[in-house]
Order: structure tokens, then C-alpha cells, then sequence
């Protein structure tokens, strides 16, 4: 008969915790009701509790709320001091200046008489606007509109022709997957 290893009956099973231990929560005094200074007054026939503390220091001439101490409670700085940088480098470029009637009226007449030689690109860097504007105020007919859409077509048709099969390929499923968006 074969001897047990361990003495007095030790088992060799693990034995867990079954629960972490927890620090208790913390219990911090009240500054209200432990300031040796404060004044507790409590209204009778009601629960209400008013309790006034005194502020910690005496009050200064440079704390005050003529001449603050504090950058926070300071009055805003004047116009011509300095302001901080910009968040975008774009901000720094200024806006484009209003465009004048007789000019809108001029960019229109140009527009309209010719399109293909006073094109929005044209015309937006002729008057410095952008090409959007252009479009907005000098908008071309609808029919010119289409004709316009039909000669890009073609040319777009004649670069297509030159593509290989393998991009034609490629162009073709990137159409069909748009059609699924």
C-alpha cells in the first residue's frame, strides 16, 4: 500500500476568493459644517439650512472687482491688441470682394454671347470669383446646357476608345457597383 505524499490529509485543489476585495467608499467631512467660521442658521416650521462662510482672506485692492487680479474676471482686451492666430491657414486669405451690378451684368452679356470662349473658368478669373458664382449668376439655357453635356460626351467617348481592355474592364465594374449604391 502506497503512502500518501502529503500529511495530515492536504488536498492539492486551488482554492479562489469568491468576491474581489473592495475599498469602502470614502467619507469625506463636509466643508460646510466643519468650518469653524461658518454660521449655521436653520429655519424654523422648514428644512431649509442656510449656511454662511466667511471668504478665507480679506479682500485687497487688487482683488477687487474694479481691478481684478484674475486674467478670467478682467474686462475683454481693446480691439488693436493683439489677437490670437487663426485655427485654419485658410482664414488668413480674405474673402473675395462684392461683386458691382454692372459687372454681374457685364459677366452675364460675356457668358451668354459665347460660352465656349468665356467659359466659368474664364470668366471666374477674369472678375475673381470662383466658378460656382459664375454658374449661379450667368447660368447657361437648358438647351445650351444640353448640347454642351453632348460635345463633352463625345470627347469623353474618344478617350474611352483609347483605354485597353483591362481598364475598360475595371471602368465597366466600377459602373456596376455604382448602380447598387
Amino acid at each position: 500500500m502506497l503512502k500518501p505524499r502529503f500529511a495530515l490529509g492536504v488536498s492539492r485543489c486551488r482554492t479562489y476568493a469568491t468576491r474581489r476585495a473592495e475599498k469602502p467608499p470614502a467619507r469625506f467631512p463636509d466643508p460646510l459644517r466643519n468650518n469653524p467660521n461658518a454660521t449655521v442658521t436653520t429655519l424654523e416650521g422648514s428644512k431649509l439650512t442656510f449656511i454662511h462662510r466667511p471668504p478665507p482672506t480679506a479682500p485687497s485692492p487688487f482683488s477687487t472687482t474694479l481691478d481684478p487680479a484674475s486674467p478670467l474676471l478682467r474686462p475683454a482686451t481693446p480691439t488693436g491688441g493683439p489677437m490670437p492666430p487663426f485655427l485654419r491657414p485658410s482664414s488668413y486669405t480674405p474673402g473675395p470682394e462684392r461683386m458691382s451690378k454692372e459687372d454681374m451684368e457685364k459677366l452675364r452679356e460675356l457668358r451668354l454671347s459665347d460660352p465656349k470662349t468665356y467659359s466659368r473658368i474664364k470668366l471666374a478669373k477674369m472678375f475673381n470669383c470662383t466658378p460656382h458664382f459664375v454658374s449661379k449668376i450667368a447660368a447657361l439655357p437648358r438647351t445650351q446646357r444640353k448640347q454642351f453635356a453632348r460635345t463633352q460626351e463625345t470627347k469623353h467617348e474618344a478617350v474611352r476608345e483609347g483605354w485597353g481592355e483591362r481598364k475598360a474592364t475595371f471602368m465597366a465594374v466600377r459602373q456596376k457597383r455604382r448602380q447598387f449604391w
